[in-house]
């Protein structure tokens, strides 16, 4: 029972998304002969204000 977490910065669409989690399932499919149904995704969205390298602010870019 496969589980991925994916960090990413918020504002994808959700139809973005959805294509996301399809493509990620389907790796795991062909990598790792996981089921469809085994396979659980979960998305963390980070606000720009959250997420910094190099000691600056992604919306201090």
């Amino acid at each position: 029972m496969p589980v991925v977490t994916i960090k990413m910065l918020e504002g994808r669409t959700d139809e973005q998304k959805k294509a996301m989690v399809e493509k990620v399932t389907e790796a795991l499919v062909e990598t790792i002969n996981a089921k469809p149904e085994a396979v659980t995704i979960i998305i963390e969205e980070m606000s720009k204000n959250h997420y910094a390298t190099g000691g600056v602010r992604v919306c201090d870019k």
